[in-house]
């Protein structure tokens, strides 16, 4: 869809998440609204400055069992003339770069650290993106008019009693 086109009220609802890189923090959450969306949203993601996909994203995503395929680090401006309900900013740079997006019902931001700034070890480095994706998830189901569209969460399988080992 491009430019101002009518829409009823059973489409999906259009979201597109902006970070810097679009390599992980906007990966997550276009990958997270598209599945627990169930075609309910159409989710998209797009950098200021892509740089590629973190392999770590793509890990994170495969364990919590989200579809990756057709995940791509896209330009901003590629969306530039298309019509969108929301445009999430998850940095900072990226709010600053994007403080309008002309196709935008409204614009917000959530700021989420960075996954790929963070150090350590590889089991460090792959907590810090669980993490990310666990605060997107938090903030989408807080937020109503995604909130309505999203599939209801499933808890964690409970760890196995005292009695049970």
């Amino acid at each position: 869809m491009t430019g101002g086109g009518s829409r009823s009220p059973g489409d999906p609802l259009r979201v597109l998440v902006i970070c810097t890189g679009n390599s992980a923090r906007s990966i997550l959450g276009e990958a997270l609204l598209r599945h627990l969306g169930e075609g309910r949203i159409a989710a998209f993601s797009a950098g200021t400055h892509p740089k590629g996909v973190n392999p770590l994203t793509v890990r994170t995503l495969d364990e919590a069992g989200i579809p990756t395929e057709g995940l791509a680090s896209k330009s901003l401006a590629q969306y530039l003339g298309d019509a969108f309900d929301y445009v999430i900013t998850v940095c900072d740079d990226a709010r600053e770069a994007c403080p309008v997006f002309p196709g935008a019902r409204q614009t917000i931001h959530w700021g989420l650290p960075d996954p790929a700034a963070a150090t350590g070890s590889e089991e460090e480095r792959l907590a810090a993106f669980r993490a990310t994706l666990a605060r997107f998830e938090a903030r989408a189901r807080g937020f109503p008019p995604i909130a309505t569209r999203l599939a209801p969460s499933t808890p964690a399988p409970a760890p196995p009693s005292a009695e049970a080992r």
